[in-house]
């Protein structure tokens, strides 16, 4: 049901109207607020398909999280060999970039891979918000 421009007797009620209208803009923004960016930093070498099922579940639970995740390992190896040196300079410079645009790492996992380190180091010096998780998404 709508926001009628007449009160219950019929006549127009226009200080009403807009007063509700207003709410209701109001509401809808808040539907619409802020997610913050965050990249997804997690192991993708060595296990490959089960790091890739661990980073779609840590993105799930951004999401989950009010965020927007952007998993790059995810992503690269659609179409780069991660086992070839030369596309995994390519996938891991990509990734830094999409850093730079994200609001916070995500850091999942005990073990820090060589990728994760520059990913890491590179979020520090921009001062970036790093927060640190278990494999089970149990901030640390």
């Amino acid at each position: 049901m709508g926001i009628g421009r007449y009160n219950s007797e019929g006549y127009p009620d226009p200080t009403t109207y807009e007063a509700l209208k207003g709410i209701s803009r109001e509401e809808m923004a808040g539907k619409r607020a802020y997610r913050p960016l965050v990249y997804i930093c997690s192991p993708f070498a060595g296990d490959m398909e089960g790091n890739a099922q661990k980073a779609r579940r840590y993105s799930r639970f951004a999401v989950g999280n009010g965020a927007i995740p952007v998993a790059p390992h995810l992503l690269f190896p659609q179409f780069l060999d991660d086992r070839k040196p030369a596309e995994r300079a390519v996938g891991i410079f990509a990734g830094l970039v999409l850093l730079g645009k994200c609001d916070q790492l995500w850091v999942f996992g005990s073990t820090v891979s060589t990728g994760m380190a520059a990913e890491i180091e590179k979020a520090e010096k921009r001062d970036m918000v790093i927060r640190y998780f278990t494999e089970d998404c149990e901030e640390v």
